[in-house]
């Protein structure tokens, strides 16, 4: 097939998907019935999406109570699994998940797996605590559906992952970017050399760092493996997944339609514009999301049209990956800044084990105050290139190893003191 005919297929499947799923849930899905009250329930092309309403986490937060959640499509007891999100940005919510819903997770998460080359019998160790999120749950589950060997390490200590990694000889790790490092730091205090592991692949999600240059680098470098970035979201579903040849991600438009808004202004996103993710799910009847505002931010890039190599995908490209969250930008002196630029720059120093950013109101004034483990105690030079590439200056202090804070989860390395 040509390109154009690949992305026309694309796009009547989705469409088709699209259909079918507003025929399925609408009327039982209160919540889309009122939203949708007066529209036709069939769609003739997907431009139409752009005219239906947005759907934002507040809606869903509010509309959760002792009946269930607010996108509830069917009885409760057809439900047979609850997850929550972090709760990082604003109120947890709750989220459950029907038997055919949990298949579709399973189908998202096999195009994950696919870019990871997992093979039969290959051991995926899931290097999380099992909590109520669904990012390590959904991706457990998938591992076993594509055939390999789910390997849980819940509730163990840091060094007790690294004994039953030994032990079982996984192919895939599946961790936060943050962990995936500090696992590494862990191992490499205790003498065990990870680059010499049986780890051929380090799916990374949960942050930004998988398609952050020099943390993506550091990852790989520790492990002697690939990275890939994944991205997706308990409300969600796994939307978004990476290449092993090089930091970004495609939406896995097979069953999530992207819509790209501007910052400025919310109108439509040119390409390689810096824009928010709209998505709507293609699945998941159960608790679907139709134009969900996930406050991501991205930019776009449209599908190529020179023709595509064998195995590619006519899917939408977010340069960089995620960049970071609407409400995580930062303004500083007049600059715009996400943490995962700060991030890459800090990390592009290989002797920074740990960081932490602290930006503070002196009088008129924003104040920065950047801590670093430097193994090689020379902070000026990370000041020297805060400033270089950022146009920031930073009082950088070099802080004894190990005093920082570690993460199993997310990262919290940058803290804005402004409104305390």
């Amino acid at each position: 097939m040509s390109p154009t005919t690949d992305r026309q297929a694309l796009d009547h499947l989705k469409l088709n998907r699209l259909n079918g799923l507003l025929d399925e849930i609408l009327p039982a899905n209160r919540f889309y019935a009122e939203r949708f009250a007066g529209r036709s329930p069939v769609l003739s092309s997907l431009d139409e999406v752009a005219e239906l309403p947005f759907t934002t986490k507040a809606d869903l937060v509010e509309g959760f109570g002792p009946n269930g959640m607010a996108n509830q499509t069917w009885p409760s007891d057809r439900y047979v699994r609850f997850h929550q999100t972090s709760g990082s940005h604003g109120r947890p919510l709750p989220v459950m998940d029907t038997a055919a819903d949990w298949q579709w997770w399973m189908a998202c998460w096999q195009k994950i797996y696919e870019r990871a080359s997992l093979q039969p019998g290959d051991g995926v160790f899931v290097a999380a605590s099992f909590g109520p999120y669904i990012g390590f749950w959904s991706g457990f589950d998938a591992a076993i559906a594509a055939g390999g060997r789910a390997i849980p390490s819940g509730g163990l200590s840091t060094i007790a992952r690294l004994e039953l990694l030994r032990a079982t000889n996984p192919a895939i790790l599946l961790a936060t970017p943050s962990y995936a490092l500090r696992l590494a730091e862990v191992a490499a205090e205790t003498g065990i050399d990870t680059t010499r592991s049986s780890i051929h692949c380090v799916i990374v999600a949960g942050e930004p760092g998988g398609s952050v240059p020099a943390v993506r680098q550091r990852i790989a470098t520790a492990w002697g493996a690939e990275v890939l970035d994944h991205a997706g979201a308990t409300e969600i579903g796994p939307w978004g997944v990476g290449t092993l040849g090089g930091p970004g991600l495609e939406v896995i438009e097979d069953w999530f339609h992207p819509e790209f808004l501007t910052i400025a202004d919310g109108k439509p996103a040119a390409e390689g514009e810096l824009a928010e993710l709209v998505i709507t799910t293609l699945g998941r009847a159960g608790c679907p999301v139709i134009r969900y505002r996930t406050g991501d931010v991205v930019r776009p890039h449209w599908p190529a049209t020179e023709p595509l190599s064998a195995g590619a995908t006519p899917w939408v490209r977010l340069e960089g990956g995620v960049l970071g969250r609407a409400d995580d930008m930062l303004v500083v002196r007049g600059v715009n800044v996400f943490p995962s630029a700060i991030d890459n720059i800090v990390r592009g120093f290989p002797e920074v084990v740990e960081y932490r950013l602290s930006i503070r109101r002196q009088g008129s004034l924003d104040s920065l105050s950047l801590a670093i483990e430097d193994q090689l105690n020379a902070p000026e030079r990370v000041a020297r290139e805060l400033h270089v590439r950022l146009g920031l200056r930073a009082d950088v202090e070099a802080v004894p190893l190990g005093s920082l804070p570690r993460f199993e989860g997310k990262g919290r390395r940058v803290v804005d003191e402004r409104s305390n």
